[in-house]
């Protein structure tokens, strides 16, 4: 848990960085979710993936998030 912590806030700073739009967007929210997933290799298969972010998120209607091009 304590490696995703850092990864997620790692990238989160440096998305805030190259893409300053982001961080006035998610000004005093967390830009991951809380949890996080794991599993080994071994036991994973492709439709336990599909299941997990089929079940994992919640469509949000006003999220209009969009990347434009350099």
């Amino acid at each position: 848990s304590e490696i995703m912590r850092r990864i997620k806030g790692r990238t989160a700073s440096r998305l805030f960085e190259e893409f300053p739009h982001l961080k006035k967007r998610y000004w005093g929210q967390h830009f991951w979710a809380r949890g996080y997933f794991c599993a080994t290799v071994g036991q994973m298969t492709e439709e336990m993936i599909k299941q997990y972010l089929e079940h994992h998120f919640e469509p949000n209607p006003n999220d209009n998030f969009k990347m434009e091009p350099d």
